[in-house]
């Protein structure tokens, strides 16, 4: 059962055959959880957009959901000419727009996550992992603990420190079983030492 359904995530059809002089790519930067908003916006207006989405799986009191979100979360992208940057503006959906100034790069980028798209690849959000980053633990016995990464071990699993009554024990987790966690460091280390 759909959570998020599918929303439009190319138009035109043919959007990577556009002329870059006539149609420069555009950034626009959407209000939170606004992108699918503002594609349903532009394409009756005729403003060609990409919004890659992908798949999330959930469970809740034993059913199964799927939900279709941006790939890139807050940002859709824009083949946008005089007025498209204006219907863009005027939806009252978009924070601003960034200027791309590596048009080809962005291109072949886009075009090669599209084709990728189209053969059924599963696209999944990688946001990379640092050491130092907080992050919190999304799945298993841990869930809901929050650590510091010490040190990536291989490609896909890290070593995270996981503050418990004021003392911290090493445990390995898989990559992605943690999410980063965003806000001020004291005030999730304090929370990390209650939990």
């Amino acid at each position: 059962m759909p959570l998020l359904r599918r929303g439009p995530e190319v138009f035109p059809q043919s959007l990577f055959d556009l002329s870059s002089a006539e149609f420069p790519w555009m950034v626009a930067q959407t209000r939170s959880r606004q992108e699918k908003a503002l594609v349903r916006n532009l394409e009756p207006l005729r403003v060609p957009f990409y919004l890659p989405q992908h798949e999330r799986h959930a469970a809740r009191s034993g059913r199964r959901f799927v939900s279709f979100i941006p790939l890139f979360p807050g940002y859709v992208f824009l083949r946008a000419d005089p007025g498209a940057r204006t219907a863009a503006l005027r939806s009252g959906l978009v924070v601003r727009l960034l200027e791309v100034r590596d048009q080809e790069l962005l291109h072949a980028e886009l075009r090669q996550l599209r084709k990728l798209q189209q053969t059924g690849a599963r696209l999944v959000p990688y946001a990379p992992l640092v050491e130092g980053d907080l992050v919190t633990i999304a799945s298993g016995p841990f869930q809901g603990y929050r650590g510091r990464v010490l040190r990536e071990q291989s490609a896909s699993r890290l070593i995270v420190s996981v503050s418990m009554l004021r003392q911290s024990v090493a445990v390995e987790f898989d990559r992605s079983s943690l999410n980063r966690v965003s806000g001020d460091a004291r005030t999730v280390a304090e929370q990390s030492a209650v939990a």
